[in-house]
């Protein structure tokens, strides 16, 4: 409920000539990363994995979900591959609890759309942090990007653009 609030807020609260922000995946150019060839640019309507490991694919994706106001789920994602190569217990520790609050718990200010079962083999998970306690939810954000977001990005004026 209170997500949805927060959708039509920031609907309500867009300038009409804000649309430029979501051409422009950062700020400034994305980080020493060249525009993909169409070709390679074709490969991500099949491979959600192949867009994932494209830093400018990547960029692009997640301009994309912000403007859907969606973009939780790729920012959890790759929280869970930045926890992934953690290798201290403590900031293991510090970094499940961080990801937890701010994208698994109810009402986080990021809650991802996992169900009742993922979640609490998540929370079971957490009490002894290890680089797998993500990794259910993590294929089911992967998942749902794959069915619903992907397609979307593939239709898309951004992908259109890099496919010419």
């Amino acid at each position: 409920r209170a997500k949805e609030i927060k959708t039509k807020l920031g609907t309500l609260l867009q300038k009409p000539d804000s649309t430029i922000d979501f051409i422009i995946p950062y700020p400034e150019k994305p980080p020493k990363t060249q525009k993909p060839s169409p070709e390679e640019a074709l490969q991500w309507r099949d491979s959600l994995e192949k867009l994932l490991q494209n830093s400018y694919g990547l960029a692009s994706f997640c301009s994309f979900l912000r403007s859907e106001f969606s973009e939780e789920n790729a920012e959890f994602w790759m929280a869970c591959e930045d926890y992934k190569k953690i290798k201290s217990p403590v900031k293991m520790a510090e970094k499940a609890k961080k990801i937890y609050e701010e994208f698994i718990q109810t009402e986080a200010p990021k809650e991802v759309n996992i169900d009742h079962f993922t979640k609490a083999v998540t929370m079971k998970n957490l009490v002894e942090p290890s680089p797998s306690s993500f990794d259910m939810a993590q294929k089911r954000i992967f998942s749902l990007m794959e069915k619903d977001s992907l397609p979307r990005f593939v239709r898309s004026e951004f992908y259109q653009e890099l496919i010419k």
